[in-house]
């Protein structure tokens, strides 16, 4: 099958002039606006359908607190003030799911339970679906400011204790303030980060 790319509006949305939000308009994220999110960010590729992204969505109060207490100072605004911030983690025992995703081969969990490098997978393709995850939340009219400045110690003690999962970023989920973007920042041109060989 033969697909057209998606329209120029899709684009922008997605991409072109979508941006990293550091405040938020007083609207709510549903519930069903996650599960939303989620059940499209499955589906992005990843190392043997491993999927070792796991996501908390932090909206009570009590734990927003909690969370907040974590971040850098210059995130504590962006934070508190968001709707939901995902922490985006990823589970070092992704493995034990294999025979659930990858019921074509039965020896996958074996075979990667027994790798030494198996946080290098779960760290690179956690991160592939946390970039999966900020695009299904735009495509679902969402905006999103993923950000690193927090206390990774804090998080993983507060918020996954006790499991074999590990925080890799944050991501503020809301309606952006357009107010309080700044400038658009240049990027690299395909001649400065790209070379076809």
């Amino acid at each position: 099958m033969i697909r057209e790319p998606l329209d120029a509006a899709a684009l922008d949305q997605i991409f072109r002039t979508a941006r990293t939000y550091p405040g938020w308009l007083d609207r709510e994220v549903t519930d069903a606006q996650l599960h939303a999110i989620y059940e499209l960010m499955k589906w992005g590729p990843t190392t043997m359908n491993t999927g070792p992204a796991r996501i908390l969505f932090v909206k009570s109060a009590a734990e927003k607190a909690k969370l907040v207490a974590c971040v850098t100072p210059g995130n504590v605004e962006k934070t508190r003030t968001a709707p939901v911030t995902a922490i985006v983690g990823y589970d070092v025992r992704f493995f034990e799911h294999m025979p659930l995703l990858a019921p074509h081969n039965p020896n996958a969990r074996a075979a990667l339970e027994a790798k030494s490098d198996n946080e290098t997978t779960a760290l690179r393709n956690g991160a592939l679906q946390g970039g999966y995850l900020i695009i299904a939340a735009r495509a679902l009219g969402l905006d999103c400011g993923p950000m690193a400045g927090f206390d990774h110690d804090k998080v993983n003690a507060g918020f996954w204790a006790g499991t074999s999962v590990k925080t890799n970023f944050l991501c503020n989920l809301g309606y952006g303030d357009p107010a309080k973007v700044k400038p658009r920042a240049p990027r690299l041109s395909f001649d400065e980060a790209c070379r076809i060989i």
